[in-house]
């Protein structure tokens, strides 16, 4: 059974998505993953948004360690409800709406959420029949959502090819643990624009 690894809710046993349809995150890729994302200071206080969230395990271990605020946006019905379930293991001792939860396609999400709304970390495990280009239109919608210093880990089958990253996107690292690779993405910094002297200058 998945846990709750770290935080003010370590410990805590998770619920899972009953079936096949979703394929959770191992609790050892989990620890490998939160453990970089610490070394990388990028979970205490953030924004933190989980796609295709399956069970919520990700983006309810943020909150556990310390996330303002965690957006977990899953479609199917009983994943959703798992994923409410979840939450409300932080939710609850917490007395606030840390983690929310969205039954939405990831594509409807992105489309209606306001320009000026950013997340500091965004996880997306997607499921495997969505192809490289469809994925590389998610994280083109996502791109504009990003806050500066942002990280993106994408979590994919070691089989399939590292995404296509898009304009204003891009990938720093990537690691393997057996059949999972992650995939860590940042905002792409700002070209300097090109200074053209006049002569004499």
């Amino acid at each position: 059974m998945s846990r709750i690894i770290s935080g003010a809710a370590g410990g805590t046993p998770l619920a899972s998505v009953p079936g096949s349809l979703t394929r959770p995150t191992t609790d050892r890729v989990k620890e490998a993953l939160f453990s970089r994302l610490d070394a990388f200071d990028v979970i205490a206080g953030a924004r933190v948004l989980d796609l295709y969230a399956g069970s919520g395990s990700l983006g309810v271990e943020s909150a556990s360690r310390g996330a303002s605020a965690v957006d977990l946006v899953e479609f199917d019905a009983k994943a959703s409800e798992v994923c409410q379930r979840n939450a409300d293991l932080v939710n609850t001792p917490a007395r606030r709406k840390v983690v929310a939860v969205h039954r939405s396609k990831v594509e409807s999400f992105l489309d209606r959420t306001a320009e000026g709304v950013l997340w500091d970390l965004v996880f997306l495990d997607p499921p495997y029949p969505l192809d490289e280009p469809a994925l590389g239109a998610v994280l083109a919608k996502l791109t504009p959502h990003l806050a500066a210093g942002a990280v993106v880990v994408v979590e994919r089958s070691s089989r399939t090819p590292e995404p296509a990253w898009p304009e204003g996107m891009e990938r720093f690292a990537e690691r393997k643990y057996g059949e999972t690779k992650l995939w860590f993405a940042e905002p792409a910094p700002d070209e300097a624009p090109e200074v053209v002297l006049e002569d004499g200058e």
